[in-house]
């Protein structure tokens, strides 16, 4: 009898074996393997579940030869996958619906995210084929068994009887070379997901490490940076100090995802560096709220528990929360703040002394109030008679809105307020697009302060497909043609990107691209006033949770493509596609860009220098947002509407064909 296969990681799957030896196993010993390994208590129902299984491919698979994996780990998803099974060339994922008489749409897709994710993340599946196949016990009919392959090697989800079983399997082997996979060798190779923020907050909550959910190529930037962060924590709580530290990143490095790490390994309240995780973009706060609280409400659920959403959020909102309820928790509240750990996510857009000063006087009846917000919230952690750690998480380019003070006001606020206190600083900070450079200056030379590499995050996990894009996005945001039409060259074959003047083409072509759950979305910048002809109201208020959450049954989610998001709404968010519509407010000229805002009936030029980055950070917050591809629509001219003249839309679209992006 063959020897069960060995793993380099024993929680891959709950039950792995050769065939062979799974046929002559007893069921019941192979339901002891798989409850022993469960991670959670196995009730009547799953045993009942697992046995009908068990029979299912016990007949299916006698005469194959080959490895049988159950219980699969998936775990960007956070789920498992029923059975994976290697035979020959390829690796078919099966989920079974026990009992169940048709074959429900989001059950396939289900399988197919499984599909997906084996063939994105896990090494030894990138170049074979991967079949999806959903069974459904009690159908009497196979509504699909047609096998259709894209590109990759990924075939569409299958959807059979239990009696359709084992032919579409030997159909499928039939019309692949006879070569065959070492399942040995298959189960050792590493898995490295990348995933989306939403679905690392769900991971990481539900107490998974940043390891099980990394990036490989981003897999020792984030571990070494968590590991300097944590290094930092320790030695400021032993020597009793207080200490900031300034983490930067390329868009989509993970920046969010290292808080989030630190914030749930000393989210504990008895933990004595208990830390929260702070953010001043509503919309994420929102999001990760609802996905965290649905998630728990299934959880508890599954267990048997029934708990309501509001009970379910407690705990989660204490965890994460809008700086803003924090800061205005500290106006009232005198004393040190429970936490000792304080991380600030997208740091750059706390607000200036203008804005703050203006805001406690109408808003909090403050009329002395005298602080910036980075300062405030230091004077805050400062109150701490012992020890305390902040963290600021820092895009470059990413303030969008007015009275956003940069990282230079924390600086300002540590130079001037906190000069006691060590100061961690990436040595990226010192770059233009931080603009950090002046307040940096006077911290030269300081007792206490240290720069490290470790802080800086180099690799973007967001697009897992290319990791340049957010380059190619500055490079074109600068005029930069040249290292533009470079950088697009060394990712196109990986990253589709494209143009089109017909918005109608660019939905479709998202549409068509989009498999199982992958998210896809309508983006525009908030001062898009003229997409209104094409049905597309920047004004009309979208709700994040609704968007980025829900299905596509739901006219309010974003795969209805009715909907867009602006910069404020999806900035430290992401979507598999995207749709960027480029509106007449940011144009492109002989040699740089033209800024403009729509008030009344007429386009107006905006000539205050910090409201023109605004505009360009905010199509670079767009223009990021994709993990798979990106198609930009960018309006035809109408003759008869001076608002929607050539002049405001065609060198726009003619310089992004300059730098290489096809046109549909």
């Amino acid at each position: 009898m063959e020897s069960a296969p060995e793993y380099a990681d024993p929680g891959r799957a709950w039950y792995a074996s050769p065939i062979a030896a799974f046929l002559a196993a007893d069921p019941n010993s192979i339901i002891g393997t798989l409850t022993r390994n469960s991670s959670f208590s196995v009730d009547p129902t799953q045993t009942t579940a697992w046995l009908a299984e068990i029979a299912i491919l016990k007949a299916t698979l006698n005469g194959f030869t080959g490895s049988l994996f159950l219980e699969f780990n998936i775990p960007r998803m956070g789920r498992r996958v029923d059975a994976v099974v290697v035979l020959g060339p390829a690796v078919i994922a099966i989920e079974f619906k026990v009992g169940e008489e048709v074959h429900d749409r989001a059950a396939i897709e289900q399988v197919w995210d499984y599909s997906l994710d084996l063939k994105y993340f896990h090494r030894g599946s990138h170049r074979v084929p991967v079949l999806p196949i959903l069974v459904a016990t009690g159908a009497t009919r196979s509504p699909s068994v047609a096998l259709k392959a894209d590109a990759d090697g990924l075939f569409r989800p299958v959807a059979v009887t239990v009696e359709a079983l084992r032919q579409v399997i030997s159909t499928f082997l039939g019309s692949l070379a006879p070569d065959a996979l070492d399942g040995r060798l298959w189960a050792r190779e590493p898995y490295h997901p990348t995933p989306t923020i939403i679905e690392a907050a769900r991971a990481l909550y539900a107490r998974h490490s940043v390891e099980d959910i990394r990036r490989n190529d981003a897999e020792e930037n984030l571990t070494v940076t968590s590991q300097h962060i944590e290094a930092i924590l320790d030695d400021v709580r032993v020597r009793g100090r207080k200490a900031i530290c300034f983490v930067t990143g390329v868009p989509g490095a993970g920046k969010t995802l290292v808080g989030l790490n630190i914030a749930t390994q000393h989210q504990a309240r008895n933990e004595p560096a208990h830390a929260v995780f702070l953010s001043g973009n509503g919309p994420l706060v929102d999001v990760l709220h609802e996905a965290l609280i649905r998630d728990e409400v299934a959880r508890k659920k599954a267990e048997g528990v029934k708990i309501s959403k509001v009970e379910a959020g407690k705990g989660i909102k204490a965890f994460i929360q809008n700086v803003h309820h924090f800061r205005d928790h500290c106006l009232v509240d005198l004393t040190p703040p429970f936490e000792h750990v304080a991380i600030f996510d997208e740091a750059q857009r706390a607000w200036n002394l203008r804005k703050t000063v203006d805001f406690m006087k109408r808003k909090k009846g403050k009329p002395d109030f005298s602080q910036s917000e980075p300062d405030f919230l230091l004077s805050c952690m400062n109150r701490h008679p012992d020890w305390a750690l902040v963290i600021c998480l820092v895009g470059g380019g990413q303030e969008i809105n007015d009275g956003e003070a940069g990282i230079g006001a924390w600086l300002d606020s540590v130079t001037t307020s906190f000069k006691d206190w060590d100061v961690h600083i990436s040595p990226n900070l010192l770059d233009t697009e931080y603009a950090a450079g002046k307040a940096l200056a006077p911290l030269e030379g300081r007792p206490g302060v240290r720069f490290a590499e470790a802080l800086h995050l180099s690799v973007s996990m967001r697009s897992f497909r290319a990791e340049h894009v957010s380059s190619f996005v500055k490079a074109v945001l600068d005029c930069d043609t040249v290292s533009a039409r470079k950088l697009h060259k060394d990712f196109s074959n990986r990253f589709p990107l494209a143009i089109t003047r017909d918005l109608g083409r660019a939905k479709a072509w998202v549409r068509e691209r989009a498999r199982g759950s992958e998210r896809y979305g309508l983006l525009a910048s908030s001062t898009a006033q003229r997409l209104k002809p094409h049905a597309i109201d920047v004004r009309v208020k979208t709700d994040p949770r609704l968007w980025f959450l829900n299905g596509k049954e739901d006219t309010r989610s974003s795969y209805y493509l009715e909907d867009a998001a602006t910069e404020f709404q999806i900035q430290g968010l992401e979507i598999d596609w995207a749709c960027v519509t480029w509106d007449g407010d940011l144009r492109r000229t002989d040699s740089d860009w033209s800024f403009h805002e729509f008030k009344g009936s007429k386009w107006t030029r905006v000539r205050i220098e910090q409201n023109q980055a605004y505009l360009k950070n905010a199509y670079r917050v767009l223009l990021t947002r994709a993990r798979q591809g990106m198609v930009i629509f960018v309006p035809p001219a109408a003759a008869d509407d001076p608002t929607r003249a050539a002049s405001h839309y065609d060198p726009t679209f003619e310089y992004l064909r300059e730098v290489g992006i096809p046109e549909l």
